[in-house]
């Protein structure tokens, strides 16, 4: 592994590296400043940040956008009753994105450790996240399951909505049909 990875908390100056890597990634239109900025406050609470970025040198090459619990609205998407926890005590995994050749190297499995214990320390109890089935090789489920995710429920063509409003999928164009895998990760007890 490249020892010059750099964890760090995300900051408003890691904005245009975000969203040039997320368009990369997830496609045209997944993201823009505006809802950078909004994702960017959901994911502080009592002064601690759940959201985190990789650098390699002074490059951006991952993060992961963490929203703190009770600061993110549960919509149609969220099996709350399947969780077993307090939805009011769940932080949601917004995403986690690295670019193409730092993937399968134990940085997003450590990102998600990074926020993990940030929203663990915000008051959380588990995280929500709903995971992109059709990301190359599956692994955006396979890491989250190897994590200690549990399997809650799978939600077809769940970014269609996004799509019909100018996200262009990588896989779909515009008219995403990717499904969702909704995994909760229940945070250890002190």
């Amino acid at each position: 592994m490249n020892t010059n990875l750099i964890y760090r908390n995300l900051c408003r100056d890691d904005f245009d590296a975000v969203i040039q890597l997320a368009t990369q990634v997830h496609g045209e239109g997944y993201v823009d400043t505006q809802a950078l900025e909004k994702w960017f406050r959901q994911g502080i609470c009592n002064d601690i940040n759940a959201s985190f970025v990789v650098l390699d040198g002074k490059t951006l090459i991952g993060y992961r956008i963490t929203f703190s619990a009770g600061l993110w609205d549960i919509d149609q998407w969220c099996s709350t009753q399947l969780w077993n926890v307090d939805p009011d005590k769940v932080c949601y995994f917004k995403c986690n994105t690295l670019a193409e050749g730092f993937r399968g190297l134990g940085i997003g499995p450590e990102l998600l450790a990074l926020s993990a214990q940030s929203a663990k320390k915000q008051g959380a109890l588990a995280g929500i996240a709903h995971l992109w089935k059709q990301s190359p090789g599956n692994s955006a489920v396979n890491y989250f399951t190897k994590c200690g995710a549990r399997y809650i429920s799978t939600h077809p063509s769940r970014w269609n909505e996004d799509s019909q409003n100018g996200y262009i999928c990588t896989l779909c164009g515009n008219d995403c049909h990717c499904d969702a895998q909704e995994m909760l990760l229940e945070f250890a007890r002190d």
